[in-house]
Formats: structure tokens, C-alpha cells, sequence
């Protein structure tokens, strides 16, 4: 991204909209694929897979008939089925009338109610398996904690002569016992302030007792995208030194001048690859989860601190690394509905609500942070796209498997009129969210 960025006059767009649309295509081409297949295994001919919309820009027929194809406007996809008008499948009466019956059957509008509503349901399924897979594979890739409190990495600090070493054992903390790495960070955590910590460790089988350096320093572990801290350039790795005129001991010594400053601008002295920077942030009031679930008003600049030292990673056993996927996907399930539920129920700002501009900028931020963080965001819109499909609206998959779900219970599906204007309605009702949340992007660009 940094070799895009640096294009002159297209780089900074292009290291945006590049990675916006290798998410998009990415989770668009998995939640189609999902409707696909499962159409295919029930029988139901698919005529079109297209990735994008308007003209063709490349086009190939396999051996059951389907033409797969990329339009020039990678903004969506859809999957046009036996006797459907349009990518939405509604049906084409006219077509289905001219169809024999063996060719109707194998129709969308043809197969049995149990069958249309399984091919529905399968394009959120298939986002959601996507977001399963990528923190599966993520976890397998890059392992879990030890069950030993065994010290795995440490990161620099300016001026820190540092005691322990990758492969100590971490025995007691100030004389308490523990037995897992959260129990270091929980007991540092409760300390009064921030000081050394006498350690008694394992290492090369002898037992050493140390004092080692406060494990919560002002150090950056990550950059919220479309914040201050990324408006002004924080990186992963950055020491904040000193912050309003302050030298700083810990992260909570940060966060504490941020609230402090109630909005103002704050000067930054920043350590960074070996050298001083200053930099000057300018902090926002914004609704963030406050630990509990619910949200709360906050002023903040973005970042998210690091620990000094961390635990040591193995490479856990499928099942485990399947079930850590489950719980992340469960997660962002539960959060996107907490944040949908908040805003309509006015327990935070409709500021929060990203649209396709945001979406872009965010993609942009997250590839420039490294490709472990765009593959998270990759599994996190997947969801999130398969959550909204999910809604009960008219034009998206949970619409249709209410109307589907109405046939099955009456023995009839809902008239042709009734259908006609609930997908108007729903149709309407998308694209007002999409200009508010438009409106929302510019409105923050402008600000």
C-alpha cells in the first residue's frame, strides 16, 4: 500500500479504493457463491453469476450452462436463476409460461418453497463461514497463548534496560503466585501506580528473582481507522513520551490527558524507530463500548495500547483454533446488533452509521496497517454483510425467506401486487440508509 500511496496524483486514491474492493469482491463473491451451490444441489439452474453490474467485462460459459462474469462496476454481484426477471429474482412470468416442465422445475420460481428458502439462506451462511474460516486460519497461523505464563515477545522501549527474556516463566507477581499469563496482567493492572514489579521467573531451569519494568506503557498497539491518532500518523510500535506537556509512565496516564484536554488540541512527543517526533492531535467525542454492554460518550484519539511483554504462542489443535473462530463470529454478531439496536433506540449518534465512502477509507487505513489486519476486516464486513441480509426487508435474502416462510404456512405465496410493493418499499428503504450513510461519510470528510 505504501508503493500505491506513493503514486503521484492516484496514489492516495488508489490505496483506497483498491482495498475497498478486494473486500467487497471478496465477501460479495462468497455470499453468491453461497446461493449458487446450494441452488445447484438443490436442482435449480443458474443461468448468471456476475461479480459487479452494468457492462460485461469478462465472460465465460461452463458445462451446465452458467455464465460467469466480472462487470465494470465491482459495487455488488448477484446470481440470475432459471425464470427470474432480474437479478433480484423476481420472477419473469412470461419466461416461466414458455418453460417446459421439466425445464420449470429445475426454475427458481419452479422448486419447491423448502428449496428456495435453503438457497436464500445460504448467502449470509456463506459470509458467515467465511468469517469462521478466516479466524480459524488466523489462529492456526498464529497461535494461541501458552497455557504457561511464558514470555513470547517483548517490545522496545527508549531508554529501558530490560531484565527479562523470551522464554522466561513468569512465577509470581510481588510475591502472589500465578499460573496464566492474564493473572501477570490482571495483578499490574491493580497496582495504585504505575512502578517495577519484583518477578520471581523460571529460566534454563533455575528460578531468578528481578525487578522488571511497568508492562502497560504508553506504547501503540493498533490505529482506529477515520480517527485523530490516523489523521496525524501514529503507527503500531509508537512510544507516546510525553502528551500535553507531560512525560507519560503508562497508557492509563495517556488516556487520563485526553479526557483531561475536553476536546483541545494536545502536543505529542512520539518515539519512534529509534527517534523523536512531535506531533499535535486534536481528540473527538465519540461513542465507544464501555465494557458492559452499552456504549458511552467518550472524548479519545484512536489508539489502542500494547503490552510490553507478551505471551508465548502455540499452535493449538484444530478444534481449538475452530472453536476460537466460532466465538469471533458470535462476537461480531452480537456487537452488530448491539450497535444497530443502540442507534435506533437513540442510545448513541446515527454519525456512526458508515457508509460506502467510509467503508472505502476504513479498507484503506486497515491494508496500510498490515495484511493480518485487513484479513480480520475482510471477516469482520463479511458478517456483517451476511447480518443485513438476514434483515426481514423486502429485496434482501431475509425478505424473501419471509415471503418464502408465508407460502410454506398458507399454501400459496403472497399475491404479485403485495410482492410488487413490498419490494418498492424495501428497495426504497436501502437506499435512503445508503444516502444518509453517504451523507454521513461526506459530513465527517468535511469535518
Amino acid at each position: 500500500m505504501d508503493l500505491i500511496a506513493g503514486i503521484p496524483f492516484f496514489g492516495g486514491f488508489l490505496s483506497t479504493v483498491l482495498p475497498f474492493l478486494a473486500v467487497l469482491g471478496i465477501v460479495v463473491a462468497v455470499h453468491e457463491y453461497g446461493h449458487y451451490i446450494v441452488a445447484r444441489w438443490c436442482g435449480i439452474q443458474a443461468e448468471v453469476f456476475s461479480i459487479g453490474f452494468g457492462p460485461v467485462v469478462w465472460s465465460r460459459r461452463d458445462r451446465r450452462g452458467t455464465l460467469w462474469q466480472l462487470a465494470a462496476l465491482p459495487l455488488g454481484g448477484y446470481v440470475r436463476f432459471l425464470g427470474d426477471g432480474d437479478g433480484a429474482s423476481r420472477a419473469d412470468q412470461v419466461a416461466l409460461d414458455r418453460l417446459a416442465p421439466a425445464d420449470r422445475a429445475r426454475s427458481f420460481h419452479g422448486a419447491t418453497v423448502g428449496r428456495r428458502m435453503l438457497t436464500v439462506l445460504a448467502g449470509p451462511f456463506a459470509n458467515f463461514l467465511l468469517t469462521l474460516v478466516v479466524f480459524t486460519g488466523l489462529a492456526l497461523w498464529q497461535g494461541i497463548p501458552s497455557n504457561r505464563p511464558t514470555i513470547g515477545a517483548i517490545a522496545p522501549l527508549p531508554g529501558v534496560a530490560q531484565p527479562l527474556a523470551v522464554g522466561d516463566v513468569i512465577l509470581t507477581v510481588n510475591g502472589e503466585a500465578i499460573d496464566r499469563f492474564d493473572g501477570f496482567y490482571r495483578l499490574a493492572g491493580a497496582l495504585p501506580k504505575p512502578g517495577p514489579l519484583t518477578l520471581e521467573i523460571e529460566r534454563n531451569g533455575d528460578r531468578v528473582t528481578l525487578d522488571a519494568p511497568y508492562p502497560f506503557p504508553p506504547l501503540v498497539d493498533g490505529v482506529e481507522p477515520l480517527s485523530p491518532a490516523s489523521a496525524v500518523g501514529l503507527r503500531r510500535g509508537d512510544v507516546i513520551l510525553e502528551a500535553d506537556g507531560k512525560p507519560l509512565a503508562s497508557f492509563g496516564e495517556l488516556r487520563q490527558v485526553v479526557v483531561d484536554s475536553g476536546g483541545r488540541p494536545i502536543p505529542l512527543r512520539v518515539w519512534r524507530d529509534g527517534a523523536e517526533i512531535g506531533l499535535e492531535i486534536q481528540p473527538i467525542e465519540r461513542d465507544t463500548d464501555n465494557g458492559q454492554g452499552g456504549f458511552e460518550r467518550r472524548v479519545m484519539i484512536g489508539v489502542a495500547g500494547a503490552p510490553l511483554y507478551l505471551p508465548l504462542f502455540e499452535t493449538p489443535a484444530p478444534w481449538t483454533a475452530a472453536a476460537y473462530g466460532v466465538s469471533r463470529v458470535t462476537e461480531v454478531i452480537t456487537q452488530s446488533l448491539r450497535g444497530m439496536r443502540s442507534i435506533l433506540n437513540g442510545s448513541i449518534g446515527t454519525e456512526n452509521l458508515q457508509g460506502p465512502i467510509g467503508i472505502a477509507q476504513i479498507s484503506g487505513e486497515t491494508a496500510s496497517q498490515g495484511l493480518t489486519s485487513f484479513i480480520v476486516l475482510i471477516g469482520v464486513i463479511s458478517t456483517a454483510i451476511g447480518l443485513l441480509n438476514l434483515f426481514p426487508i423486502p429485496v434482501l435474502d431475509g425478505g424473501h425467506f419471509v415471503a418464502f416462510l408465508i407460502e410454506a404456512v398458507r399454501g400459496r405465496p403472497p399475491s404479485q401486487a403485495a410482492m410488487q410493493l413490498a419490494m418498492s418499499i424495501g428497495l426504497g428503504l436501502i437506499l435512503l440508509l445508503m444516502v444518509f450513510a453517504t451523507y454521513n461519510d461526506i459530513m465527517r470528510m468535511v469535518s
